[in-house]
C-alpha cells in the first residue's frame, strides 16, 4: 500500500501487506529521501508499517492525520533538518505523544549531544549509515519498552 501526498512527498506503506506479520508502526523523519527509502525498505522487510516525512513540520502534520496517532509505535528522526529541526520535533512529540518512543538517526555524531538526548528520554541514538540489524533491533526494543509501559 503506497500513498503519496502533495508536493511534499509523504509515503505510507505497510510491510504487513507484503506477507510479513505486522510488527508495529514507524514514522521516519529525514530530509534526505535516500535515507528515508533505505530505512523504510529495511523496516518493511521486517513487517513494520512505515510513514515518512521530510522534516519536523511535515512529521507533526502527518502524525496528527487520520489513524496515525493510533498506529505509530516509534518515531525515528534526524536532527539537522529545515523548517522544524529534529530537536524541536522531539520536544513536540515528547510533549504531545509521550508514550511514543523516539529514536535519533543522525549523520553528525556528538557524544555530549547524544547523552543529553538520552537523558531527556530519547530511546536510542544511531549514527548514519546505520547497520540494518542495529536499526531493527533499536525499533523492536523501543516498541517492546512501550508495550511494557502499558502494563506498568
Amino acid at each position: 500500500m503506497n500513498t503519496t501526498y502533495s508536493a511534499n512527498s509523504v509515503q505510507r506503506t505497510a510491510g504487513m501487506f507484503s506477507g510479513q506479520s505486522y510488527q508495529g508502526g514507524v514514522l521516519i523523519i529525514d530530509d534526505e529521501q535516500d535515507i528515508r527509502t533505505v530505512v523504510r525498505m529495511s523496516l518493511e522487510k521486517h513487517g513494520y508499517y512505515v510513514v515518512e516525512a521530510e522534516d519536523g513540520q511535515q512529521a507533526m502534520t502527518v502524525l496528527n492525520q487520520g489513524e496515525h496517532p493510533m498506529v505509530i509505535d516509534v518515531i525515528i528522526t534526524d536532527v539537522r533538518m529545515p523548517h522544524i529541526n529534529g530537536v524541536e520535533a522531539i520536544n513536540y512529540f515528547q510533549r504531545e505523544y509521550p508514550s511514543i518512543p523516539v529514536i535519533v538517526l543522525t549523520g553528525f555524531p556528538d557524544l555530549h549531544f547524544a547523552l543529553h538526548l538520552m537523558k531527556s528520554g530519547v530511546a536510542d541514538y544511531l549514527v548514519k549509515p546505520v547497520d540494518h540489524e542495529k536499526l531493527t533491533t533499536a525499533v523492536a526494543n523501543a516498541i517492546d519498552a512501550r508495550r511494557l509501559d502499558w502494563f506498568a
